[in-house]
């Protein structure tokens, strides 16, 4: 009896917490089905009074919505093929290649993820300003080329994680040392990629700091800048807001819910240690 007792108090207790998490969500969606006047109406009500779908519509119709959408596509994607590339790559020479610096170049690494934002952001802008490549997209897709040490790190832990035996296996077969990371390494850290893949799709996919510092171009705006115009000087408009905010976050929760179980997989043995 204990243990069934126990069983549904947990099970209660997980429900609870995810409604408590997804209650914003569900806030956002119904309010883009009211009107302005319903989403501020005392007393609030969690439903509409009046279900307004033409939200949707106008919504799209008031900025070029879908334009918008393509552009944080293509930023998106080239960032994430950018990450998934070279993040294994440099985690993979890190731990399991020996060369003399290896140890000073992961502290370094790692050192990295405390500098704040901020203290890079006017040095980025000024290399970037020289170089003419404001109002393009390369400040935002170039850095991804480089790896993020965040993700460097995660992935270099799970390398820690493979035998070395594997490795020099490959090795007493005649394989070099890219058919080694390519044909044993890499095929098995399926699960980090995904949780980083994710993460980089997160990212690229939701900046709001990066567009707003190098893109001054309308036409040029991603998702995330775009929606600022929904906000005039006087007035916002909240339902048309919310109901293009719902449509933005739509491919977030896809794309979480299709890999969730490869997420998971990979925050639980991207800390395992040789």
């Amino acid at each position: 009896m204990k243990k069934y007792i126990s069983k549904i108090l947990f099970f209660a207790m997980v429900a609870v917490l995810a409604l408590i998490f997804i209650s914003p969500f569900m806030v956002m969606v119904l309010t883009s089905f009211k009107t302005n006047n319903d989403a501020f109406t005392i007393p609030v009500r969690l439903f509409p009074r009046e279900w307004v779908k033409e939200n949707y519509p106008a919504a799209f119709a008031a900025i070029p919505y879908f334009k918008y959408m393509g552009n944080t596509v293509f930023i998106t994607a080239i960032s994430l093929i950018g990450q998934l590339l070279v993040t294994p790559m440099v985690a993979y020479s890190l731990v399991k290649i020996r060369w003399k610096g290896a140890d000073i170049i992961s502290g370094l690494v790692m050192a990295t993820m405390m500098i704040p934002i901020t203290v890079t952001m006017v040095p980025l802008y000024k290399i970037y300003s020289k170089l003419g490549l404001t109002n393009t997209y390369v400040p935002l897709i170039l850095p991804a080329f480089f790896g993020k040490a965040y993700y460097i790190v995660i992935v270099r832990q799970f390398f820690a994680g493979i035998p070395n035996s594997l490795i020099e296996a490959g090795k007493i077969d005649g394989a070099t040392e890219f058919q080694r990371y390519y044909k044993i390494a890499l095929p098995l850290c399926k699960p980090v990629l995904t949780t980083i893949g994710i993460y980089a799709f997160l990212d690229a996919w939701s900046d709001y700091l990066y567009p707003l510092i190098f893109i001054t171009k309308p036409g040029m705006y991603t998702l995330s800048l775009g929606l600022q115009q929904y906000m005039s000087e006087y007035s916002i408009d909240w339902s048309r807001l919310m109901a293009a905010a719902v449509v933005f976050v739509l491919p977030v929760i896809v794309c979480f819910a299709v890999f969730q179980k490869n997420f998971v997989e990979g925050i639980a043995t991207s800390g395992l240690k040789a």
